[in-house]
């Protein structure tokens, strides 16, 4: 992994706005970290809190509303208050919501707190990008993405394991404290090291409407999406009218930001770019492929290796080394190339290394599925960060804030209805035959995997309208 004062020696990156990148990283490896070790430690916790699965899956769902709830103000409280407060007030809220979590003392409480983590993590990551951009002024977007998308691809190779570690060995509480360290250094380092940056000279007035139809349409849409799992589909009222109705909120939300030309909630304009359109969709998908292998991988090797969480972690670390493998070449191509062919390079190799859970068998090497890891990873790698990099290619400094709230909808939302697809896809397959019979099992993550597959061939669609350029530009 590249050093931070290698990176800031980068004559192509302007070191102050390298030292904002890396405060601003170090914050966000919290709420990162906790999103991963809450996905092998929710059984635990609901052992140790005495709660049925249908409730303890509320520590989670809280959580995800929470984000929903508040990322449509992101934007505008970075005009109206400043970036730099925004940050601080968002890491505070998170932290606190993570000493409330290591206090609870029953189910009921730890939701609660949750909510409060929630809303924190919710405005961190579309502050991060806002700050960023516009401290590199829409400069090497490649580059910084390559930087800015560390903590993103560290979370899931150190976050498996370091919840694998307190289950095994430490109490649940410390699944919460261990956020407690990060926060207060990145709040120190935040307070220090931040630059003021200047809210809006005349304060702007929050559009109320907007807020009244988008906020609800997001937590009405996840909410349903998370019901999918425990329902065993798509069909029934408890997923279908919460899903129906957020529906209809985001539609009308459209209508009336179309309308809307004194600032709105979200800068529908934003769409007219060739590039947000395409990046916006990319978005959606890779971010199903994504959750889908975040929900897969681990269950794989658990249900058809038998393998522990602790060792499910430890044998997905290949994929994260192929992450870190590609990130700075397809940041440095994305510069000067265009994200076009980084892109379809990026999807191609995901492909690949996706293939071997899809067609391989129970006994398949170990080495074949670590080397198909490192393959994955590294086409994640160089598809995710290309796609963040030209969503804000050729937008003016003003609509920088909206479109980190709208990718960051659109990965939220994707994430939620790739994870709900794809483990009704894995329930459906298992149902029709025993869990004891390895040979079943493989076979439904052959389909599942296949599915997954299937939305990454999807993507191609989309990549072509993505922005390509001579090498001589950058």
């Amino acid at each position: 992994m590249d050093k931070p004062s290698e990176l800031a020696a980068n004559p192509q990156i302007d070191p102050a706005v390298m030292k904002v990148a890396w405060i601003l990283l170090i914050g966000l490896l919290a709420p990162l970290f906790d999103t991963t070790i809450m996905n092998v430690a929710i059984d635990t916790l609901g052992t140790a809190l005495h709660a049925s699965v249908t409730t303890i899956q509320w520590v989670m769902t809280a959580y995800l509303l929470a984000i929903g709830m508040v990322i449509p103000i992101s934007g505008w409280a970075v005009e109206r208050y400043g970036g730099k407060t925004m940050w601080l007030l968002a890491l505070s809220l998170f932290m606190a919501g993570s000493v409330l979590s290591s206090l609870s003392w029953n189910v009921g409480s730890l939701i609660a707190f949750r909510v409060i983590q929630g809303l924190g993590g919710g405005l961190m990551m579309p502050i991060m990008q806002t700050m960023i951009v516009r401290a590199a002024g829409g400069e090497k977007l490649g580059r910084l993405m390559a930087i800015v998308g560390l903590p993103v691809l560290i979370g899931p190779i150190l976050g498996p394991v370091l919840g694998g570690m307190i289950i095994h060995d430490l109490n649940w509480r410390w699944i919460f404290y261990v956020n407690i360290p990060v926060c207060l250094i990145a709040l120190f380092l935040a307070v220090r090291g931040l630059p003021k940056d200047d809210a809006a000279n005349q304060p702007q007035k929050l559009d109320l409407p907007g807020l009244l139809l988008l906020s609800p349409g997001l937590v009405l849409m996840i909410f349903g999406l998370t019901k999918v799992s425990s329902e065993q589909g798509f069909s029934q009222s408890s997923v279908l009218v919460p899903m129906i109705t957020g529906l209809l909120f985001l539609m009308a939300f459209g209508l009336y930001g179309l309308r809307k030309s004194h600032h709105p909630l979200i800068d529908l304009r934003i769409f007219k770019s060739k590039s947000f359109t395409a990046s916006s969709c990319l978005l959606f998908i890779s971010g199903l492929s994504t959750y889908a292998g975040m929900l897969l991988l681990p269950l794989y090797y658990q249900q058809v290796r038998g393998e522990s969480v602790l060792a499910s972690g430890l044998l997905l670390i290949p994929q994260g080394i192929g992450m870190l493998l590609t990130r700075s070449l397809a940041g440095k191509l994305t510069d000067t190339i265009g994200s076009r062919w980084v892109v379809l390079c990026g999807t191609l190799l995901t492909l690949l290394g996706t293939l071997p859970f899809a067609l391989g068998a129970a006994d398949t090497s170990e080495v074949l599925l670590a080397v198909s890891l490192i393959v994955r990873g590294g086409g994640l790698g160089g598809l995710m960060l290309p796609i963040m990099a030209t969503a804000y290619e050729g937008l003016a400094q003003e609509l920088i804030p909206h479109a980190s709230s709208a990718t960051r909808i659109l990965q939220q939302i994707g994430g939620a209805f790739g994870a709900s697809v794809f483990a009704v896809i894995l329930q459906n397959q298992i149902k029709t035959g025993s869990t004891r019979d390895i040979t079943m099992l493989n076979t439904a993550y052959h389909h599942t995997f296949m599915w997954s597959v299937g939305f990454t061939i999807l993507s191609l669609l989309f990549i072509a309208f993505l922005p390509n350029k001579r090498a001589t530009q950058s």
